[in-house]
Parts: structure tokens; sequence; C-alpha cells
């Protein structure tokens, strides 16, 4: 049960970070209207701090207004009057400052307790955020510099994934100019490397944007075509006739895994529309399968978790194989959607810890990870 704050004791200033230049910008506002939703205001003050998608933070802008000005040209107007702001790296001040104008202006406003991202993709999500945000000397919520990046880079993260003994899927990586230099090679390569039909997919980029299933030659090239306008390297998986399972890890250098849950997709595969448009795919949560492959994927996840260092969250994707049963392990998302119908939240909601408790325990675990850091020693003396 999330604990109340005592009568008169200080709330802790939260700095919901949101929105921001990635094709998931529109998932990451939905998120954070619902951790504004459920978060407990008797225990946190939220500082909305969105950022727009030329990249400009304004400060105490909600969702909603943002929602809403991406909808009208003239709330968009309005909302050109908010308050920019930016965090100056230095840690001696660990606030945000006006973009113009003096540090006064902001008074107390400026002073944030802990960050709490809920800025999926590309500059939120791969580690951009946190690198800034450590040099701030401020807590926040989620993996730190090399978690993040790792988690994000498809990649690499299969390359770790392989080096600590998880079973991976077959795929081939491509840089953009490599596609652009010689197209007949690469598709030569996945036609017989990976056959028909394979996934395509931009490197860097998760939500499902960007990726498409090709079945023959002409949809190959559109999807590498698309996977490439996201990211400068694109990923082609072969296809794997599967079951989709996810479970959700929570925690720092002692994670716990919640119940395994199934995604039954209404489309061809679980795309973008699938997760956030549509809502006609099922989930199923706890999911049905025996109690011998949920710990192996539980397992699993907790390897991958240690692998790429992450910390704080993260939600773990598998295949299940329906010929022979394997799991696969597919990848890594290190701040996932926390909507109301996002996997995340509801796992741990079947897991016995609810909304409002999960941001309890984020916010510990990003002022834990703080305390941890502050213990490295940062000058050499004798």
């Amino acid at each position: 049960m999330t604990q109340h704050n005592e009568p008169g004791a200080k709330k802790i200033r939260i700095g919901l970070i949101y929105g921001g230049r990635s094709g998931e910008h529109e998932v990451s506002l939905n998120s954070a209207k619902s951790v504004i939703a459920n978060i407990n205001s008797d225990k946190y003050e939220v500082v909305p701090i969105a950022i727009n998608k030329t990249g400009k933070w304004l400060l105490g802008v909600e969702p909603t207004r943002m929602i809403e000005a991406e909808k009208s040209a003239q709330a968009e107007a309005e909302l050109e009057q908010s308050t920019a702001v930016t965090f100056t790296g230095d840690p001696n001040l660990r606030r945000l400052i006006p973009v113009n104008g003096s540090q006064e202006q902001l008074e107390n406003q400026g002073a944030i307790d802990v960050i709490f991202p809920v800025m999926h993709g590309t500059t939120g999500e791969d580690g951009a955020l946190q690198g800034m945000l450590d040099m701030a000397d401020v807590p926040y919520v989620g993996c730190g510099v090399l978690g993040s990046a790792l988690g994000m880079d498809k990649e690499k993260m299969k390359m770790i994934f392989e080096r600590a003994g998880l079973p991976v899927g077959e795929y081939l990586v491509y840089r953009r100019n490599q596609w652009e230099r010689d197209p007949e090679s690469i598709l030569n390569a996945v036609e017989e490397q990976l056959n028909y039909p394979c996934f395509v997919k931009p490197v860097n980029l998760g939500s499902s944007v960007g990726i498409n299933k090709a079945h023959d030659r002409a949809e190959l090239v559109h999807a590498i075509n698309v996977a490439a306008e996201y990211d400068r390297k694109v990923i082609i998986e072969r296809n794997i006739n599967c079951r989709e399972f996810e479970c959700a890890v929570l925690g720092n250098d002692e994670p716990i895994v919640s119940v395994m849950g199934e995604i039954v997709p209404n489309n061809e595969f679980y795309d973008y529309k699938a997760k956030y448009v549509d809502g006609k795919s099922q989930v199923i949560i706890p999911a049905e399968i025996s109690q011998e492959l949920s710990q192996e994927m539980r397992h699993q996840a907790l390897i991958a978790f240690t692998s790429l260092d992450l910390s704080g969250l993260s939600r773990i994707d598998f295949f299940l194989e329906k010929e022979t049963n394997k799991v696969y392990i597919n990848e890594v998302n290190t701040l996932p959607g926390f909507t109301q119908i996002s996997m995340y939240p509801m796992l741990w909601e079947a897991s016995g810890i609810p909304y409002p408790e999960l941001i309890d325990r984020l916010v510990e675990l990003a002022l834990e990870r703080h305390a941890d850091r502050q213990r490295n020693r940062t000058s050499f003396g004798l």
C-alpha cells in the first residue's frame, strides 16, 4: 500500500519530462497523462516539462495541453507563451533554468528532486537525456547512460544477449549508406540467409515505429526504405512463427520480475496501430503457459537486465516458436509505455503492485541509484 506523507511534510518535486523529437512523441504524451492521473498527489508535486517536436522545453505544460496544441494552431500559439527552460550541467545548481532571462525568475519552481522521464525513443530513451541528467547530478527514474544506449540499439543488444548465452533469432544489420550504395547485395543476402517473410526495423527506435513485414522483394525494398527514414541502421530479422510474451523487471542490483503476459495481435503483427490505435489486440495476464516456460522466460529476463547493466525498470519481450516450443528473447524496452493500456503497469498490477505504488518504487530506486553513484570518488588524492 502506498504511504501518504505526514501532514506538513515536504512533497517530493517530480520533474515529469515528456514529448521530445522522436517517432514515439505521441505515445510519450499519453504516458505522461497516465502518470499524472495515477501519481500520489499527497506525496509528490508534479512539475510537467513538455518537449515539443522542435526540441523546446516548456515548463508547467500539462500533457492534455500539449495534445490539444498539436490539434489546434491557436492552442499551439498559446503554448509558445510558456516559459522555455533547460537543465544546467552545473551539479551545484541541480535545477531548471530559463532559456531567456535570469535564474531568479523561476524562484523555487526550478528546483527538482527527481526527474521522471517518460520519453520513449531517440534522445529520451537512448542515453542522451540520461547523460545530461548525470552531468547535472539530478536523480532520475530508469536506466543510466550505458543501459539506455544498449537497450535502444537492437544490434548491440543482440550481440550482448548472444555473449550472455541467451537465444536470439537470426538477423542481419546494415547501415543506411550501405543500402544506398549497394541495395542489390543486401537484398540477395536477406533472401539467402533469412528468406521471406522477414521483419525490417530501425535499429534505434521502439513502439513498433517504422517496422514492416516483408513477404517478397518489392515489400523488402519498401520496408528498408521506411526503416532507413528513422535511423542510420536497419535490422532485418527472420520471421518466427510464434506467440509473443512480455514481462516487467523492477529494481537496481536486486531486480524482481513480474508475471508473464501474452500479446495476441489483431493485425498480422503487433505494430504501432495494434498497440496504440485500434485497441483490438488481446492481452492475456497472466499468460496461459506452463510454469516451466514461465520460469525460463523470467530467468532469461533477469540475465538480460543484468547483462545490459539496466536499472530501475525494463520490459523484456520474448517469442515462443510454435513448431519447436523454443524460447527466443526479442528485445528490452528501458522506458516502456506508461499508458493505461501499456503492458508494464498492467503486468505489475497483476503481480500485486498497483500503478501508484509502482511510481513510488521507481522514485525510490532513482534516489537509491543516485545515492550509490555519489559513493564514487571523483578525485585522486594521496
